[in-house]
């Protein structure tokens, strides 16, 4: 494997693991059964979660760009 490969090889694992990671930690769009015992969170609760879940979205986003683009590219080069 020579220095092209090995980079590209890193970029597409590190790109892997954000994914993951970003993908575990957005909220579920489920409330559950806690909404009907009244544990739902509250309106400024959910707006806040909806930015965080916004912000992580993004993230994935980019990620799954990222890890298309170094997987087409592994191809190439290998």
């Amino acid at each position: 494997m020579n220095f092209a490969q090995s980079i590209v090889a890193i970029l597409l694992t590190l790109s892997a693991l954000v994914m993951i990671v970003t993908v575990l930690m957005q909220s579920s769009e489920r409330t559950g059964i806690g909404a009907v015992s009244g544990a739902a969170e509250t309106f400024f609760g959910k707006s806040k979660a909806r930015g965080m879940d916004a912000k992580l979205a993004l993230v994935t986003k980019i990620c799954t760009g990222i890890f298309v683009a170094m997987s087409i590219l592994m191809m190439l080069i290998g």
